[in-house]
């Protein structure tokens, strides 16, 4: 059987359906604390004398500050849309420096949208159960779209950058905070290659886009003035916190005498994974992506 063939075997194996994807979050959300006291789902941003190395959330605000800052946008009255929210964390830390913004979050997730709402609730912000790459935004009607962590779910696919494209208004920006491949998947090792896959079932994800392949992808598209920042050291030092707070997280289930449920054990092992793939720098990196309509 041809490497090849191989291959597209366990992509099947491991795709992420919609089914498999909204089965993760309805039942891992709530794990998320554990990584997060203010829910967020996603890695950090390290800026010496600035950022807390011993706290994880300092790092974590700081990756969706970074992203807000390349949104670009007026921060009165505009409308900005989280392109796979999670439960909110992201949009909890916008309106909480802009509180004159209004966000709308999109997720598949029916506990996320329930539990994400009563947190939002009587603040400038929304989230919606409705798929990134099929929302229900009329063409260019958005100042400003952001995917923390999100994307990836979809293989970073063509789908979702053309939905994102379609809904923003000219001269506006869509912000992607994630990780990426730096060449095809057939070309990396096989260290990497096992981390990678376990990575993918871990979390539930299509895969990973190359990052060559995406800046084709968004400039085919039609956008225009695409910065990509590598950005993998920022990210290196709240990656480093994985080993301990998934010790923390067994210890405090040990204790309390409570089962790890199924998903949690796969939210565990993506993110072990995660750290492992992180090491062969070669083939993953970390980028922030800007790209303008």
């Amino acid at each position: 059987m041809s490497t090849l063939t191989i291959l597209q075997k366990l992509k099947q194996r491991r795709a992420a359906t919609k089914r498999n994807i909204i089965q993760f979050y309805n039942e891992a959300t709530e794990d998320y604390e554990f990584w997060s006291k203010d829910f967020n789902m996603h890695f950090g941003y390290y800026i010496p004398f600035k950022t807390n190395l011993c706290k994880r959330d300092s790092m974590l605000n700081q990756m969706t500050q970074q992203v807000f800052d390349r949104l670009n946008v007026p921060k009165k009255n505009s409308l900005v849309v989280d392109l796979g929210c999670g439960i909110g964390g992201a949009i909890q830390y916008g309106l909480r420096k802009y509180p004159l913004l209004h966000i709308i979050g999109v997720t598949l997730s029916t506990f996320q949208v329930h539990e994400g709402n009563k947190r939002l609730k009587h603040k400038n912000a929304i989230i919606l159960e409705e798929d990134y790459c099929n929302t229900s935004f009329t063409s260019n009607s958005i100042n400003g779209a952001y995917a923390i962590e999100s994307f990836c779910h979809s293989g970073h696919s063509k789908k979702a950058l053309q939905e994102a494209y379609r809904i923003l208004k000219p001269n506006t920006r869509l912000v992607i905070a994630d990780a990426f491949i730096k060449k095809n998947e057939e070309h990396l090792c096989a260290g990497g290659h096992y981390c990678y896959e376990n990575l993918c079932k871990g979390w539930s994800l299509q895969g990973l886009g190359n990052i060559n392949e995406v800046k084709k992808i968004l400039t085919e598209i039609g956008f225009k003035t695409i910065k990509i920042e590598d950005i993998s050291f920022r990210v290196a030092p709240s990656v480093l916190h994985v080993p301990f707070a998934i010790t923390g997280f067994i210890l405090k289930k040990l204790i309390k005498k409570e089962r790890l449920k199924p998903q949690s054990r796969k939210n565990l092992r993506g993110s072990f994974f995660a750290l492992l793939a992180g090491l062969h720098m070669k083939s993953f990196g970390y980028y922030l992506i800007t790209a303008e309509k």
